[in-house]
């Protein structure tokens, strides 16, 4: 019996669920070469490439979330958590300030993943509770911008690496272990299955509950970690407004990347390009004069487009 070939509709989707990301940012990209001046100097990259670091290592942890049905909400609140931690601890010195910040981060994603795993909460709950909570604390602990002259934590703001900005450096090593960590190992395994199952998942054995609580860890410490990075950058630790709406653009990297809110599967490199299409987005239509409420209208067409395939991909 001959195989049934799909519609030529459905083929198109099926492409676009896996190659659309890439082929929107060869698109823009070239779009942007042919009618936008200056774009292909290094300082344009590199400013481009920088802008979007802390949001690539945010949405990696997202990533990780969203593939369990899960959803952190608490990511901007993290950042800014770390941005005035560092700034209590930098006399001590910039790696023992960090250190801390990543800590306070992995105390934050333990709180939301032990309501989520354990106590029950839904996910978007646990974390909106966070998102108000972690920045009220951090406004509490440094109600007010203050400026720092470390130059190890300027360094890592700031520095490079054979041309290449640190953060940028930090934010493709951890692109490559968090695809690691998803396709070659047992947890990444174990993740994809909750997020595909949860229930055959918990009758199979698997430490559902443990997973969960490992998820929303690593995507606190990787909040942390971008709110260090971004602090370093800017010389200043500002938790009033570092961070701000940081998880939605997050959100939108993963699910443009292909990753689906219903959870069972994690695209760790689309989502990476859904980050660089955003960010690619808005910096072309600022340098062509148009205002940021057209950014923000094309960005939520993108993404109603990203939910709908995906939708589609999970009803066949």
């Amino acid at each position: 019996m001959a195989e049934a070939v799909a519609p030529p509709g459905r083929r198109v989707l099926a492409w676009a669920q896996e190659y659309g990301v890439y082929a929107a940012v060869g698109v823009l990209l070239l779009f942007n070469v042919l009618f936008t001046p200056h774009f292909l100097d290094v300082a344009n990259f590199r400013t481009q490439l920088v802008q979007v670091a802390p949001i690539v290592i945010v949405s990696l942890g997202m990533a990780l979330v969203i593939g369990t049905q899960g959803i952190d909400l608490s990511v901007g609140s993290v950042m800014s958590l770390a941005a005035a931690l560092v700034a209590l601890y930098l006399g001590y010195g910039a790696w023992p300030a960090l250190l801390v910040a990543l800590v306070g981060g992995a105390v934050a994603g333990t709180a939301g993943g032990a309501l989520v795993a354990y106590v029950g909460v839904q996910p978007i709950v646990a974390t909106l509770a966070l998102l108000v909570g972690v920045r009220g604390l951090a406004n509490v602990l440094v109600p007010q911008l203050v400026e720092f002259r470390n130059p190890d934590l300027i360094a890592l703001g700031s520095s490079s690496l054979s041309g290449v900005p640190v953060i940028v450096v930090i934010a493709a090593v951890l692109t490559l272990l968090m695809a690691f960590l998803v396709r070659r190992t047992t947890f990444g395994r174990q993740v994809v299955a909750i997020g595909g199952n949860r229930a055959a998942s918990e009758l199979s054995g698997l430490p559902v509950r443990r997973v969960l609580l490992l998820v929303y860890v690593i995507s606190g410490v990787l909040a942390a970690l971008a709110g260090v990075l971004a602090t370093a950058r800017l010389q200043a630790s500002d938790p009033t407004s570092l961070g701000l709406f940081i998880e939605l653009s997050a959100i939108t990297a993963v699910v443009v990347g292909g990753t689906p809110l219903s959870g069972g599967r994690i695209r760790v490199l689309s989502t990476v390009m859904g980050a660089l299409l955003m960010q690619l987005l808005s910096a072309t239509l600022i340098k062509h004069n148009l205002p940021q409420s057209w950014t923000q209208i094309v960005q939520a067409v993108i993404i109603l487009a990203a939910v709908y395939a995906t939708r589609e991909r999970g009803t066949r």
